[in-house]
Order: C-alpha cells, then sequence, then structure tokens
C-alpha cells in the first residue's frame, strides 16, 4: 500500500542505534516497520458492541464480557500450557470446557435450558475430541503447514506442533457447538411452552426439522468461513502445477480440510443429541405443571 501525507506509521528510529546515520538533511534515518491500526480497530470495536447491546440488550453485553473472559482462559491457561510442552488433548478438552462453563452461563444465565445446551456442548467437543486425536495422526498433521509454525518450533521448541493442531482442531469447532446447542435447547423450550400437549416423540421430530435447516446452513458457513481465512493460500497452491486431488491433500491445505470435516461432524451430531437431552429435560420439567390443579395452574 502506498504511503501517504497524514498517514500514522510504525518506524524504526536508526540513528538511536551506535554508529546510526542521519539523511541527506540532518533527518533521523528511518525504517518503516508497520501502520498504525489503534483508530480503526477500536472505532470498529465500539461499534460492534453498540450493535449487539442495542440489539441483544443486556444478555448481549454479558456476552462480550463472557467473550473475554473466554480469552483469558486461552492467553492464561491454554496457550502457557501449550508452549511448556503439555498433553495438549487434556489441555484442550479443560480449556474448552472452562470456556463454555464460563461464556453459556455468563451470557444465557443459570437455568436448565442452558445446562441442556452445556451438556450438549460437552459431549459434542467429546466426539470432536475422539475425530480430532484420530485425525491428527491418521492425516499426517505436522502442525508445519504456514511460516508461524516454523517461528514456534523455533522460539518454543518445547511445544508439540502435531499436538497443536489436535488443540486447534477443539478451539475452532468450540463456537459452532455452542452455536448449535444453545439454538436446538431454545428451539425445544418454545416448542413445549407453545403447545405444552405435545408428546415426546413429536417434540423431537419438530426440534430436529429445526436442527436440519441449522446443519444445512452452519455446514457451508463453517467451509466458507476456514476457506476466506485461508484464501491466500489457496490461491497460491492453485498455481501449481498439479492435479485438484494432490492440491487438496497438501500440507498447506489437509489441516484446514481436517478441521472442516471434524467441526462438522461434531457439530452434526451434537444436535440430536442437545435434541433429546432437552426434550427429556424440558416434558419431565412441564410434566408436573400440566398434571396440577388448574388454581395451581393459574397462580
Amino acid at each position: 500500500m502506498d504511503v501517504e501525507v497524514g498517514d500514522r506509521l510504525k518506524a524504526l528510529d536508526l540513528s538511536a542505534l551506535p554508529g546510526g546515520d542521519t539523511g541527506a538533511g540532518g533527518e533521523s534515518d528511518y525504517v518503516f516497520v508497520d501502520f498504525e491500526r489503534t483508530v480503526p480497530v477500536v472505532v470498529l470495536a465500539l461499534l460492534y458492541a453498540l450493535v449487539v447491546v442495542a440489539v441483544a440488550r443486556w444478555r448481549g453485553l454479558r456476552a462480550i464480557v463472557g467473550l473475554g473472559l473466554a480469552f483469558t482462559v486461552l492467553f492464561g491457561f491454554m496457550f502457557p500450557a501449550l508452549l511448556e510442552g503439555g498433553p495438549p488433548l487434556w489441555i484442550g478438552l479443560v480449556g474448552c470446557c472452562l470456556i463454555m462453563l464460563v461464556v453459556l452461563y455468563f451470557a444465557h444465565g443459570f437455568s436448565l435450558r442452558t445446562t441442556t445446551a452445556l451438556l450438549g456442548t460437552l459431549i459434542g467437543l467429546a466426539l470432536t475430541a475422539v475425530l480430532a486425536l484420530w485425525g491428527t495422526d491418521a492425516a499426517y498433521l505436522t502442525g508445519l503447514g504456514d511460516e508461524y509454525s516454523y517461528v514456534l518450533a523455533t522460539v518454543a521448541p518445547e511445544a508439540r506442533l502435531s499436538g497443536i493442531v489436535l488443540c486447534g482442531l477443539l478451539v475452532a469447532g468450540l463456537g459452532v457447538l455452542n452455536d448449535v446447542t444453545i439454538t436446538q435447547a431454545s428451539a425445544i423450550w418454545e416448542l413445549q411452552a407453545a403447545n405444552p400437549a405435545v408428546s415426546k416423540r413429536e417434540l423431537f421430530a419438530s426440534g430436529m426439522r429445526i436442527g436440519r435447516d441449522h446443519i444445512a446452513s452452519t455446514v457451508y458457513t463453517i467451509a466458507f468461513a476456514y476457506a476466506g481465512a485461508a484464501l491466500p493460500v489457496l490461491m497460491v497452491v492453485s498455481l501449481y502445477d498439479r492435479s485438484l486431488w494432490d492440491t487438496l491433500m497438501s500440507g498447506e491445505l489437509v489441516e484446514e480440510i481436517v478441521r472442516i470435516l471434524v467441526g462438522s461432524i461434531g457439530l452434526v451430531l451434537a444436535i440430536p443429541i442437545t435434541t433429546g437431552i432437552a426434550v427429556a429435560v424440558a416434558k419431565s420439567v412441564a410434566a408436573p405443571v400440566s398434571q396440577a390443579p388448574a388454581s395451581k395452574v393459574d397462580a
């Protein structure tokens, strides 16, 4: 990008170093480092927070705070533990469980509905962990797919790069699992409230109709999200003189493909599991109310 007058930059002042030189006009020699981006990023962050709070109100505010706490878990626990060479599978599972406990209850409050979503998320996370453990080993995911992996291997030799890939698969699937489980739990509760006389079988069938629509939309959402994030890599790899299959199975892309597949399988399995748990809990809670005398119900 062209640098114009008025742009805010980060620069290195070489004259401050021993033996530093100055330019022809007596001014210090500077080396361009990067652009200063604080203002636009802060403006976008504030706009995001304003929109979320305006639409979702206090729940949106709690969700933003919960997101901040989730990043505290990432930077305060998971990253240091991985850099010290800890077991990636258990670090990922413990860290993701902590994040879900914080995010779900903080954003949605303490309720049976939230607990149902949490149970569905944890089961889906366990299934994702099993698939990720097998996938990273069977697909030979070494964790050396980009330049930052080589830097990490140099500055933190204790870190297990293939294990970091495994942990990354769990974290990547976490947000999608949370999305579908809380949606399914809420849908079952609303369907039960709208028709208290509905049977468990009918309630489950109605919930799964919603879940199938969610699956259809979320699966390609995951693929497009990863494709957009890896667009430069996709463009570079597409220039290689080899078949499409060899390109997809290359070290640069196979990690993203396995991440998409593992996350999608965990997502799909979490929907019927969460729906079944939600139906059982919603009907067991509603049963005493529906069988109570009319005076108590009105009260």
